[in-house]
């Protein structure tokens, strides 16, 4: 897969530091955009969260069954994130590709450089918090770890924010419903440039511009 090409839909990866707020973002996106968009279904060997629903958050899985699908090279990337495994299907983000949805991989900068390097057109959008101060309170306020380890994801937040500037886009988080309509801006302008637009409308171009 070397590439989306005109009939298909757009691969973007959008990446963030853990408590940046990426996936509740997602969410809203994904309500707001409707059936055009897809998010990519992860595969990882980290046990579900509270709430979490194999199949649509994650695809759990064990780690011997991870290991024989990196030796039959099934991911477009993977990589080992807080002693947890995660990787990206390609049979998964190719059949939606060709069915004409815009997919969303929520990965970080190592799996996005990745996939830049086996894919052509990749939109990629980086998300920042407004501060570290907010970083840290939203990290606390999860309740799921202990002092540790959020000084452990601070360390690592910083290291992965460090690679915003590989990105197409930035958006920042401080103010929800703005940093979700940036979000959505981006996703529609693309969907408005010449070409994907020739191709969405071909038949109505076709009768504008018909002689007599």
């Amino acid at each position: 897969m070397t590439g989306t090409s005109t009939d298909t839909g757009t691969l973007y990866i959008i990446s963030a530091p853990s408590g940046a707020g990426k996936s509740s973002l997602l969410r809203a996106l994904l309500e707001t955009l409707g059936d055009s968009l897809a998010l990519s279904v992860s595969h990882t060997t980290r046990s579900p969260r509270p709430g979490e629903i194999d199949g649509k958050d994650y695809h759990f899985t064990d780690l011997a069954t991870f290991e024989a699908m990196v030796d039959s090279n099934a991911f477009l990337e993977h990589a080992r994130v807080f002693d947890n495994f995660y990787g990206t299907s390609k049979q998964g983000v190719s059949e939606q590709l060709q069915a004409g949805l815009d997919v969303i991989l929520e990965i970080d900068w190592q799996g996005a450089r990745l996939i830049r390097k086996q894919m052509q057109a990749v939109v990629s959008i980086f998300i920042l918090p407004p501060s570290r101060e907010a970083l840290q309170q939203r990290l606390q306020t999860r309740g799921q770890d202990d002092e540790a380890v959020i000084a452990r994801r601070m360390r690592d937040a910083v290291n992965e924010m460090s690679h915003y500037d590989e990105y197409h886009y930035l958006v920042i988080n401080d103010v929800f419903a703005t940093a979700l309509n940036e979000l959505t801006a981006i996703l529609s302008s693309h969907r408005l440039r010449l070409r994907a637009q020739q191709q969405r409308h071909a038949g109505l171009l076709a009768a504008l511009l018909a002689s007599g």
